[in-house]
């Protein structure tokens, strides 16, 4: 079985429960990871055993062995789908830039070649000794962010 066998396979099961497809992959010996994505709420157990229950009936595992993991995108994975990027327009995220730089932003937009992010920054202000916090919004293009996750403030 190949990732677009698993791909065709899946879909309809997971566009059934309200989900997307994030990321599939086959890496060494079989070892197969599904991660989806809720388009709204958080995906659930049930969500995973389905897919799970799909696989099962369409290869079998005696005949190809295999190891399945199915999951949710979690808090801890980057963005991998236009669709993660919309669902979390309004809420705070971690975007890390190539060269190193990384900002906690509210993310207002999102589209195929860019995001667009409102955060603040403490700068010199003109006639002020002190910084000032100063609100910025830029389109950054995805062509020079590495990564972005949602934020979670522990606070």
């Amino acid at each position: 079985m190949n990732k677009e066998q698993i791909i065709q396979a899946v879909t309809p099961a997971v566009e059934q429960r309200g989900c997307f497809l994030v990321e599939v992959s086959v890496r060494a010996e079989n070892d197969i990871e599904i991660v989806i994505e809720k388009e709204e709420g958080i995906v659930d157990w049930e969500d995973c055993a389905a897919i799970d229950k799909v696989m099962h009936e369409h290869f079998n595992q005696d005949e190809e062995d295999y190891a399945l993991t199915v999951s949710s995108a979690g808090l801890d994975r980057p963005f991998k789908q236009l669709r993660q990027y919309l669902k979390a327009v309004g809420s705070q995220v971690d975007v890390k830039f190539k060269g190193g730089k990384r900002l906690v932003a509210t993310l207002l937009a999102a589209d195929e070649e860019s995001v667009t992010l409102r955060y603040s920054a403490l700068e010199a202000v003109e006639g002020k000794k002190k910084k000032e916090k100063v609100e910025h919004t830029d389109i950054c293009p995805l062509a020079e962010i590495n990564s972005v996750t949602p934020y979670i403030d522990f606070k």
